[in-house]
């Protein structure tokens, strides 16, 4: 860069020898004294020289300097800056070139973060997300994408036509139609990664400023849960209908009969199928009053109202109801607590959680068993445990028990009477209160739920 530098000062140098020297030579003609032709000519070099060294520094050298700094910005180096001691209309060229400077800096920086940031967003988003351009080669794929189908690299899609790397067939239709229609397409899709996941598979055409088409985004949204969400609600509807259905029919049914006998001559007959229809009546409206039940803890601003809650006053309550039929069913029933037990708590949100596990117990144990109430202060929780002896849950069954109308036994549960709720109502009520529940069982050995309601 020196010597780049100095050519032009020695080329300029040369020209100024060379008019010396040319000068020396015409005045040789008229002078004859060579000493003082030589002083003349020495003092007319140093005199160009010196007028060459000021129009070099003052406007040669910002000029190179300037078309340096230029260079290096135009290759990407926005730190470059021009510093050089000049005044006038090089000054303010020196200004505006480190201004252009900063300002490519602080562009390029901000360039830069939004570049993070989008890249940010796009590896982060949940769903996966593919962009393609006109002629169907991947320019873009995210991490979600890349976990959906085998956790394959980035490289395996990048710059291959989407055909070629891509099995799919529901993918390759979604890409064609949003090219072909130039419009928002919309697909489900399947994808087995070990487990069934649902996915909504949706294509958006890319328009230039010109409104010319220059490639796609498609995007890969999770639906799986949905479809869970989806099939619970249809599982819940059909065994609403089946549940109301039975005691209807039943009604009905009887009803119809002593309809029928006009003159009610068999009194005994017509005790039995109104006695009949009394239960069922009882029954459906038990059903009813647990969906409702049900239906207003689920709701998102449903609030429990706190209050003081004395285990022991809470005890004499519920027992009995609960010996009257612990004795009907022939079982032992025995109630364990610590001294005063004291926690916050909806009084009857908790009442009905320990009637519904009680009844539970004692509807699921055969005659001559045993169940047991505990309650005992934690250090953040008070633990309340419902255990029994009776026909146990089996293992499998375990992560549904607490899934509306779900049954293990539903033969023995309608015989006793059970709506097939009562587990998940229990469940509701306990994350209300922000406690957790959890049972342990052995088939034919028994069964203990354990609930914990936080003390605070």
């Amino acid at each position: 860069m020196r010597f780049l530098s100095l050519k032009p000062v020695l080329r300029y140098a040369l020209i100024i020898l060379f008019i010396v020297v040319s000068t020396g030579i015409v005045f040789s003609f008229f002078m004859s004294n060579y000493i003082v032709l030589l002083l003349v000519l020495l003092t007319e070099f140093i005199v160009l020289m010196m007028m060459l060294h000021y129009v070099f520094d003052k406007y040669v050298k910002p000029i190179q300097k300037a078309t340096n700094t230029l260079d290096e910005l135009v290759k990407g180096n926005f730190r470059a800056r021009m510093h050089h001691p000049v005044s006038g209309s090089m000054a303010s060229l020196l200004m505006q070139i480190n201004k252009l400077a900063r300002s490519l800096s602080e562009l390029s920086i901000n360039e830069k973060m939004q570049a993070e940031q989008l890249t940010t967003v796009i590896e982060n988003i949940q769903s996966g997300l593919i962009l393609i351009d006109e002629k169907g080669y991947i320019h873009l794929v995210n991490r979600n994408f890349l976990g959906l189908f085998g956790n394959k690299k980035e490289r395996d899609y990048i710059g291959y036509l989407y055909y070629d790397v891509l099995d799919h067939e529901k993918i390759h239709k979604t890409i064609q139609q949003t090219f072909l229609y130039e419009e928002k397409v919309k697909d489900s899709l399947i994808i087995e990664n070990g487990h069934k996941q649902y996915f909504e598979i949706i294509g958006a055409p890319i328009f230039d400023e010109k409104n010319m088409l220059k490639g796609a985004v498609i995007v890969l949204y999770d639906i799986t849960e949905l479809k869970k969400l989806e099939a619970m609600r249809k599982d819940f509807v059909a065994n609403v209908s089946h549940e109301l259905k039975t005691p209807i029919t039943s009604i009905r049914g009887f009803a119809e009969t002593l309809l029928d006998d006009n003159n009610l001559h068999d009194v005994d007959t017509a005790k039995q199928f109104l006695s009949i229809i009394n239960e069922e009546s009882k029954r459906l409206q038990m059903l009813i009053q647990d969906l409702l039940s049900l239906s207003k803890l689920e709701k998102d601003d449903s609030k429990i109202e706190l209050a003081t809650v004395h285990f022991t006053e809470l005890v004499d309550e519920v027992m009995p109801v609960i010996n009257q039929q612990a004795e009907n069913n022939g079982i032992t029933l025995h109630v364990e607590s610590g001294e005063n037990i004291e926690f916050k708590a909806e009084h009857s949100g908790v009442k009905q959680v320990m009637i519904n596990l009680l009844v539970n117990a004692i509807s699921y144990t055969p005659k001559g068993g045993g169940v047991t109430l505990l309650a005992e202060e934690l250090e953040e929780y008070i633990h309340l445990q419902v255990s029994d002896t009776g026909i146990g849950i089996p293992k499998e069954s375990l992560p549904r028990i607490f899934e509306r109308f779900y049954r293990v036994d539903k033969a023995r549960s309608r015989n006793t009477g059970g709506t097939g709720l009562g587990l998940a109502i229990v469940k509701h009520i306990v994350e209300l209160h922000q406690g957790k529940i959890e049972v342990e069982s052995e088939v034919n050995v028994g069964t203990t739920f354990h609930v914990y309601f936080p003390k605070r």
